[in-house]
Protein backbone atom coordinates (compact mmCIF):
# COMPACT_ATOMS: atom_id res chain seq x y z
CA UNK A 1 0.00 0.00 0.00
CA UNK A 2 1.75 3.14 -1.15
CA UNK A 3 5.36 3.59 -2.20
CA UNK A 4 7.71 1.11 -0.60
CA UNK A 5 10.07 2.74 1.90
CA UNK A 6 13.33 1.31 3.16
CA UNK A 7 12.66 1.21 6.92
CA UNK A 8 16.39 1.41 7.67
CA UNK A 9 16.74 4.74 5.84
CA UNK A 10 15.89 7.75 8.03
CA UNK A 11 15.77 10.23 5.15
CA UNK A 12 11.98 9.92 4.82
CA UNK A 13 11.41 10.81 8.49
CA UNK A 14 10.47 14.22 9.84
CA UNK A 15 13.32 16.17 11.39
CA UNK A 16 12.40 15.50 15.06
CA UNK A 17 12.33 11.74 14.42
CA UNK A 18 15.63 11.80 12.53
CA UNK A 19 17.20 13.75 15.37
CA UNK A 20 15.86 11.38 18.03
CA UNK A 21 16.94 8.33 16.05
CA UNK A 22 20.51 9.60 15.98
CA UNK A 23 20.77 8.94 19.73
CA UNK A 24 19.66 5.30 19.56
CA UNK A 25 22.31 2.70 20.37
CA UNK A 26 23.27 0.76 17.25
CA UNK A 27 21.72 -2.47 18.52
CA UNK A 28 18.39 -0.75 19.31
CA UNK A 29 18.20 1.48 16.24
CA UNK A 30 16.21 -0.96 14.00
CA UNK A 31 13.27 -1.06 16.44
CA UNK A 32 13.04 2.73 16.61
CA UNK A 33 13.54 3.10 12.86
CA UNK A 34 10.75 0.62 12.08
CA UNK A 35 8.21 2.25 14.41
CA UNK A 36 9.13 5.73 13.18
CA UNK A 37 8.79 4.50 9.58
CA UNK A 38 5.39 2.94 10.27
CA UNK A 39 4.14 6.06 12.04
CA UNK A 40 5.33 8.19 9.13
CA UNK A 41 3.72 5.91 6.55
CA UNK A 42 0.39 6.00 8.39
CA UNK A 43 0.51 9.78 8.78
CA UNK A 44 1.01 10.22 5.04
CA UNK A 45 -2.00 8.07 4.20
CA UNK A 46 -4.34 10.73 5.53
CA UNK A 47 -2.45 13.71 4.19
CA UNK A 48 -2.30 12.23 0.67
CA UNK A 49 -5.81 10.72 0.45
CA UNK A 50 -8.39 12.71 -1.53
CA UNK A 51 -11.28 11.43 0.63
CA UNK A 52 -11.47 10.14 4.23
CA UNK A 53 -12.88 6.84 3.00
CA UNK A 54 -9.74 6.27 0.92
CA UNK A 55 -7.57 6.83 3.97
CA UNK A 56 -9.72 4.45 6.00
CA UNK A 57 -9.41 1.74 3.35
CA UNK A 58 -5.63 2.03 3.29
CA UNK A 59 -5.41 2.03 7.08
CA UNK A 60 -7.68 -1.03 7.16
CA UNK A 61 -5.14 -2.88 5.01
CA UNK A 62 -2.44 -2.31 7.62
CA UNK A 63 -4.78 -3.24 10.46
CA UNK A 64 -5.71 -6.46 8.67
CA UNK A 65 -2.04 -7.43 8.43
CA UNK A 66 -1.47 -6.80 12.13
CA UNK A 67 -4.47 -8.99 12.98
CA UNK A 68 -2.80 -11.95 11.24
CA UNK A 69 0.19 -14.05 12.28
CA UNK A 70 3.56 -12.85 11.07
CA UNK A 71 3.93 -15.79 8.67
CA UNK A 72 0.73 -14.74 6.86
CA UNK A 73 1.95 -11.23 6.07
CA UNK A 74 2.55 -10.51 2.36
CA UNK A 75 6.10 -10.53 1.09
CA UNK A 76 7.47 -7.66 -0.95
CA UNK A 77 6.62 -4.85 1.48
CA UNK A 78 9.96 -3.88 3.10
CA UNK A 79 8.42 -2.29 6.17
CA UNK A 80 6.23 -5.31 6.91
CA UNK A 81 9.21 -7.61 6.49
CA UNK A 82 11.23 -5.51 8.92
CA UNK A 83 8.40 -5.63 11.46
CA UNK A 84 8.30 -9.41 11.04
CA UNK A 85 12.05 -9.64 11.60
CA UNK A 86 11.85 -7.53 14.73
CA UNK A 87 8.79 -9.31 16.13
CA UNK A 88 7.21 -6.14 17.50
CA UNK A 89 3.95 -6.64 19.42
CA UNK A 90 1.14 -6.73 16.86
CA UNK A 91 -1.45 -5.30 19.27
CA UNK A 92 0.63 -2.13 19.65
CA UNK A 93 1.05 -1.85 15.88
CA UNK A 94 -2.71 -2.16 15.41
CA UNK A 95 -3.33 0.47 18.08
CA UNK A 96 -1.03 2.83 16.19
CA UNK A 97 -3.21 2.38 13.10
CA UNK A 98 -6.33 3.03 15.21
CA UNK A 99 -4.86 6.28 16.45
CA UNK A 100 -4.30 7.67 12.98
CA UNK A 101 -7.70 6.47 11.84
CA UNK A 102 -9.37 8.32 14.73
CA UNK A 103 -7.89 11.54 13.38
CA UNK A 104 -8.43 10.97 9.67
CA UNK A 105 -11.99 9.61 9.94
CA UNK A 106 -13.32 12.34 12.22
CA UNK A 107 -15.83 14.77 10.71
CA UNK A 108 -14.78 17.37 13.25
CA UNK A 109 -11.63 17.32 15.37
CA UNK A 110 -12.65 17.60 19.00
CA UNK A 111 -11.11 16.63 22.33
CA UNK A 112 -12.23 12.98 22.20
CA UNK A 113 -10.85 12.54 18.69
CA UNK A 114 -7.51 13.97 19.77
CA UNK A 115 -7.46 11.85 22.92
CA UNK A 116 -8.09 8.69 20.86
CA UNK A 117 -5.46 9.73 18.34
CA UNK A 118 -2.85 10.45 20.99
CA UNK A 119 -3.46 7.21 22.90
CA UNK A 120 -3.25 5.12 19.73
CA UNK A 121 -0.13 6.85 18.46
CA UNK A 122 1.56 6.46 21.84
CA UNK A 123 1.28 2.68 21.44
CA UNK A 124 4.31 2.89 19.18
CA UNK A 125 6.37 3.74 22.26
CA UNK A 126 5.07 0.60 23.96
CA UNK A 127 6.08 -1.49 20.95
CA UNK A 128 9.66 -0.24 21.15
CA UNK A 129 9.86 -0.61 24.94
CA UNK A 130 8.49 -4.15 24.74
CA UNK A 131 10.98 -5.17 22.05
CA UNK A 132 13.90 -3.78 24.02
CA UNK A 133 12.63 -5.33 27.28
CA UNK A 134 12.80 -1.96 28.94
CA UNK A 135 11.62 -1.50 32.51
CA UNK A 136 9.83 1.83 32.02
CA UNK A 137 6.34 2.04 33.45
CA UNK A 138 3.65 1.68 30.80
CA UNK A 139 1.56 4.60 32.05
CA UNK A 140 4.61 6.87 32.03
CA UNK A 141 5.39 5.87 28.47
CA UNK A 142 1.78 6.42 27.38
CA UNK A 143 1.62 9.85 29.02
CA UNK A 144 4.82 10.97 27.31
CA UNK A 145 3.73 9.39 24.04
CA UNK A 146 0.39 11.18 24.11
CA UNK A 147 2.08 14.51 24.76
CA UNK A 148 4.49 13.97 21.86
CA UNK A 149 1.66 12.87 19.54
CA UNK A 150 -0.28 16.09 20.20
CA UNK A 151 2.70 18.45 20.25
CA UNK A 152 3.86 17.00 16.94
CA UNK A 153 0.67 18.01 15.12
CA UNK A 154 -0.35 21.03 17.23
CA UNK A 155 0.22 23.55 14.46
CA UNK A 156 -2.28 21.70 12.24
CA UNK A 157 -5.14 21.59 14.75
CA UNK A 158 -7.98 23.91 15.79
CA UNK A 159 -6.77 25.85 18.81
CA UNK A 160 -9.90 25.36 20.89
CA UNK A 161 -9.90 21.57 20.41
CA UNK A 162 -6.24 21.29 21.31
CA UNK A 163 -6.58 23.55 24.34
CA UNK A 164 -9.37 21.43 25.82
CA UNK A 165 -7.35 18.29 25.16
CA UNK A 166 -4.39 19.78 27.02
CA UNK A 167 -6.74 20.34 29.95
CA UNK A 168 -7.61 16.63 30.00
CA UNK A 169 -3.95 15.66 29.70
CA UNK A 170 -2.90 18.20 32.33
CA UNK A 171 -2.13 15.91 35.26
CA UNK A 172 -0.24 13.49 33.02
CA UNK A 173 1.85 16.29 31.52
CA UNK A 174 2.88 17.52 34.95
CA UNK A 175 4.25 14.10 35.83
CA UNK A 176 6.34 13.53 32.69
CA UNK A 177 10.08 13.31 33.30
CA UNK A 178 12.24 12.59 30.24
CA UNK A 179 14.95 11.25 32.54
CA UNK A 180 12.67 8.28 33.28
CA UNK A 181 13.28 7.14 29.70
CA UNK A 182 17.05 7.55 29.59
CA UNK A 183 17.41 3.86 28.64
CA UNK A 184 15.12 4.63 25.67
CA UNK A 185 17.14 7.64 24.58
CA UNK A 186 15.25 8.61 21.38
CA UNK A 187 11.97 8.57 23.32
CA UNK A 188 13.54 10.69 26.06
CA UNK A 189 14.56 13.22 23.41
CA UNK A 190 11.05 13.38 21.93
CA UNK A 191 9.47 13.66 25.38
CA UNK A 192 11.76 16.57 26.29
CA UNK A 193 11.03 18.35 23.01
CA UNK A 194 7.30 17.80 23.48
CA UNK A 195 7.36 19.26 27.00
CA UNK A 196 9.15 22.34 25.71
CA UNK A 197 6.80 22.67 22.72
CA UNK A 198 3.76 22.46 24.99
CA UNK A 199 5.16 24.97 27.48
CA UNK A 200 6.12 27.54 24.84
CA UNK A 201 3.41 26.84 22.28
CA UNK A 202 6.05 26.22 19.60
CA UNK A 203 6.88 23.36 17.21
CA UNK A 204 8.98 20.45 18.46
CA UNK A 205 12.05 21.91 16.77
CA UNK A 206 12.14 25.69 16.95
CA UNK A 207 15.55 27.28 16.99
CA UNK A 208 18.90 26.56 18.62
CA UNK A 209 17.41 26.07 22.11
CA UNK A 210 15.39 23.04 21.01
CA UNK A 211 18.42 21.53 19.29
CA UNK A 212 20.49 22.13 22.42
CA UNK A 213 17.83 20.43 24.54
CA UNK A 214 17.74 17.43 22.21
CA UNK A 215 21.52 17.13 22.29
CA UNK A 216 21.67 17.33 26.09
CA UNK A 217 18.95 14.72 26.62
CA UNK A 218 20.34 12.56 23.82
CA UNK A 219 23.79 12.48 25.37
CA UNK A 220 23.05 12.56 29.08
CA UNK A 221 19.48 11.27 29.25
CA UNK A 222 18.10 14.29 31.10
Amino acid sequence: MGRAVDPTNPEHLAAPLRLALAYAPAADRPAYAAIFALDTRLSRIGSQASEPIIAQMKLAWWRDQFARNFDAWPRGEPLLQELVRLGLERAHLSALVDGWEALFAAETIGPQTLADFATGRAAGWLAVAGKLHNGCEQEELLAAGRLWALADIADRLPGDALASTWDVEGSDIASIDPAAFRSLRPLAVLAALALRAHRLGKPLLSGPASLGLAMRVGIFGR
